[in-house]
């Protein structure tokens, strides 16, 4: 039997692609064929060596092609030399545009960015987690955005909200007599922001907190005198650091993140 070369060709991964090949081959006692994957095409001159070598053997082209040139070329190319030819992804963007009136943006690779936007975001989200409350230092030297501050500041659900605008975020938590990390030190104060709070309202906080796990009230946790303590010392702390601080004793989690995005956008 004849062997026959398939093309699978595609100006972003060819995933699409040739997923369907293999599907519709797997409906054929036929195994005499070869599949031969070209990605990332977005030249006329790519397409056409790609293409010529087609002439000397027994081919099909199956294509995911955006711009009208590349396609408009494959399709003469396929009569002219006989060559049978599927463009996959034409009929659905004319379908689609048929529907809601518009012509599409035949741009290549919006997918593949897409997705790339997603992992990164899935990323960021994972880093966050796992150098959340300063369980791995090193994570200070990878990290987009440092958050310090004492407990009760919300650290933890502002590093998940900029991890989900695919910043990779650290936090520390202030605590007296506790050493700050050597690799804390060495970050760049640009990208470290200290979290500042009222004494009035971490003692709010920290009550309803210990009354939700079901311990007294009556504690060093919630102690106003101890709270002042810590605040005076995150305060001193930073302020040696030498990065912004904010106030998030009013401020909704969006609020300062959005805050710390402007400080950031505003240094690039």
């Amino acid at each position: 039997m004849e062997k026959i070369y398939i093309y699978s060709i595609s100006d972003s991964v060819g995933e699409t692609s040739e997923s369907l090949i293999k599907a519709a081959l797997c409906q054929f006692n036929y195994n005499n064929y070869e599949i031969k994957k070209y990605s990332f095409v977005s030249t006329l001159d790519e397409l056409k060596n790609i293409l010529e070598e087609s002439k000397t053997h027994k081919s099909i082209f199956f294509y995911t092609l955006v711009e009208t040139e590349l396609v408009n070329y494959i399709k003469e190319f396929s009569r002219n030399y006989e060559i049978k030819n599927v463009d996959l992804l034409s009929e659905a963007l004319n379908s689609i545009a048929g529907i809601l009136n518009q012509e599409p943006k035949r741009e290549p690779g919006i997918l593949r960015r897409l997705n790339m936007s997603y992992f990164n975001r899935i990323e960021a989200v994972e880093f966050a987690v796992k150098y959340d409350d300063g369980k791995d230092p090193r994570g200070f030297l990878l990290a987009d955005i440092i958050l310090l501050g004492i407990s009760r500041t919300s650290k933890t659900p502002l590093s998940l909200y900029l991890a989900n605008k695919n910043y990779k975020v650290a936090n520390f938590p202030i605590v007296p007599n506790v050493p700050i990390p050597k690799e804390l030190i060495k970050a760049s104060p640009e990208k470290i922001f200290g979290l500042t709070i009222s004494m009035d309202k971490v003692h709010a906080i920290r009550r309803e907190r210990l009354k939700t796990l079901g311990f007294t009230s009556h504690s060093s946790y919630s102690d106003k005198e101890s709270i002042l303590e810590e605040i005076e010392y995150a305060n001193e702390v930073i302020r040696k650091i030498g990065c912004p601080v904010i106030d998030v004793s009013n401020k909704a989690i969006e609020e300062t993140g959005d805050v710390i995005l402007s400080y950031i956008n505003k240094e690039d």
